[in-house]
Formats: structure tokens, C-alpha cells, sequence
């Protein structure tokens, strides 16, 4: 996906989400190679990421709230201050990702890789960890851990 491409989408995505889907479409970024890309602040609340590569993205206080990024590769994305309320990310490679301060309360890391990922201070209350490898992440005053480990 070309920055235009992905420019018109996120218009027609703020479209809708200010419409509330009454006009514009629903970001649809499902396998699109993004790597690298600033998304720095970007709303992309309820966007389809499925599939998607964000390889060394920055998505410092981006809004991915309500997003699917099932299968998504994050690896070494800078994720400061992100607001993941409620996103879907199963199976996600988070590896090496920089996480601190973001909120993940009640977000699907169920299978995800998280090895050597900062989730420092990261709010992680009634989050979905199933099956999630945290080998070497950084969890120092992560917040809502399943068994008290705060």
C-alpha cells in the first residue's frame, strides 16, 4: 500500500467514524505492508488490520481501540501511549515492540508473541493472554496482570 493509498483510506475511515457509518468506510488495511510507516496520533479506532505488517511502525498514542489486528506483525513498533482498548490482536508478533504506558484493558492477546517487548507501565486489566509467550518482556508497573504479578 502506497502513503496515498493509505492516506484516502484513513479519510474515508475518519468519514465514517465521525458519521458513525452513515458515510465514508470502515479502514480496511487487511494485508497491507505498512512497515515503517508514522501513524503517529492517527485515530484508527474499529480499522481491519488483519493480516497487516507494521514492521517498525510508529503508532506513538495512535487509537487502535476496537481494532482487528489478528495476525498483525508489530515487531519493533513503536507503540508509546497507544490506546488498544479492546483490540483484537491474536496471534499478533509484538516482538521487540515498544509498549509502554499503552492501554490494552480488555484487549485479545490470546497466542500473541510478546518476547522482549516493553510493556512497562502498560495497562493490561482483563486482557486476554492465553497462550501468549512474554519470554524476556519487560512488565516493570504493568498494571492488571493475571495472577496480581503487578
Amino acid at each position: 500500500m502506497t502513503r496515498a493509498e493509505f492516506d484516502e483510506t484513513f479519510r474515508q475511515h475518519m468519514t465514517w467514524l465521525l458519521t458513525a457509518g452513515r458515510s465514508g468506510v470502515r479502514g480496511d488495511f487487511r494485508g497491507a505492508a505498512l512497515d515503517g510507516f508514522n501513524l503517529h496520533g492517527h485515530t484508527l479506532e474499529g480499522a481491519d488490520f488483519e493480516g497487516c505488517s507494521l514492521r517498525g511502525a510508529e503508532l506513538i498514542r495512535a487509537d487502535l481501540s476496537h481494532a482487528n489486528l489478528r495476525a498483525a506483525d508489530l515487531s519493533g513498533a513503536f507503540m508509546h501511549r497507544a490506546l488498544l482498548v479492546e483490540a483484537d490482536l491474536t496471534g499478533a508478533d509484538l516482538t521487540a515492540a515498544e509498549l509502554n504506558h499503552a492501554d490494552l484493558e480488555r484487549a485479545r492477546l490470546a497466542g500473541a508473541v510478546l518476547a522482549g517487548t516493553d510493556l512497562h507501565e502498560a495497562r493490561l486489566d482483563n486482557a486476554d493472554l492465553a497462550g501468549a509467550r512474554l519470554d524476556g518482556a519487560m512488565l516493570d508497573g504493568a498494571v492488571g496482570l493475571p495472577g496480581g504479578t503487578e
